[in-house]
Formats: structure tokens, sequence, C-alpha cells
């Protein structure tokens, strides 16, 4: 009968036949690079998702209001990143991240609101 060997490690498996590592910390070990890329891209996204509401709630704190472009800016709002895009029967539309959102008005002004 062969021998199997951890997937992570090499060592000699003892017990189960279907065991494929020796220990939690080589089966962790073995998934986080497994998955370490598509992890990373997860990450970065969810962080700048973060960042996004962070900004729109501190700018939004009565769940209504106008702000400018320019302050999203300056705070390091990336309008790359939402999370949804929401058009009223009037053709007017609201970009949101989660329950934030905004929508444009005149002059480089953005009209806030939160969803309920």
């Amino acid at each position: 009968m062969d021998k199997k060997a951890c997937l992570e490690c090499g060592e000699s498996l003892k017990g189960r036949v279907d065991k494929k590592f020796c220990s939690d910390a080589c089966r962790n070990a073995y998934n986080n690079q497994i998955n370490k890329d598509g992890k990373n891209l997860i990450r970065n996204v969810n962080n700048r998702l973060r960042k996004n509401w962070r900004i729109l709630e501190e700018l939004n704190p009565k769940g209504k209001g106008t702000v400018s472009k320019q302050k999203l800016d300056a705070k390091g709002f990336n309008f790359n990143y939402i999370t949804e895009i929401y058009t009223t029967k009037a053709g007017k539309v609201y970009y949101f991240c989660y329950d934030q959102g905004y929508s444009a008005l005149e002059n480089d002004l953005l009209m806030l609101v939160k969803k309920d």
C-alpha cells in the first residue's frame, strides 16, 4: 500500500484513507496559497468599497444633503467603485455604495442620499 503524503509539507499521513494534510496549519497554508490571487483582488475591491461608503456616510450624517465633487475627490473617493446603479422613473440616476448614494446635480454638485 502506498503511503500518502501531506500536500503542503510532504510529511507521511496517518489516519483516514482520504486525509490530505497532516495538520490544520498545513491545510490552511495550502489553501491560502492556492486562493492568494483571488483573495487579494476581492480584498482590495472590498476595501475600496468600504472606504467609499465611509466617506459618503461621513458627509451625509442626516441621510440627505449636497456636497461638491471636489470634496469627495479630496477625501479619496473613487467613483469607479459602486455597488448599484438605480434609475428612477423620471430618469434620474443614483449611484450607490451599499446604502449610501449620490446623484449628479449641476455645477459639479452631488446630492447625497441614504436608502431606508
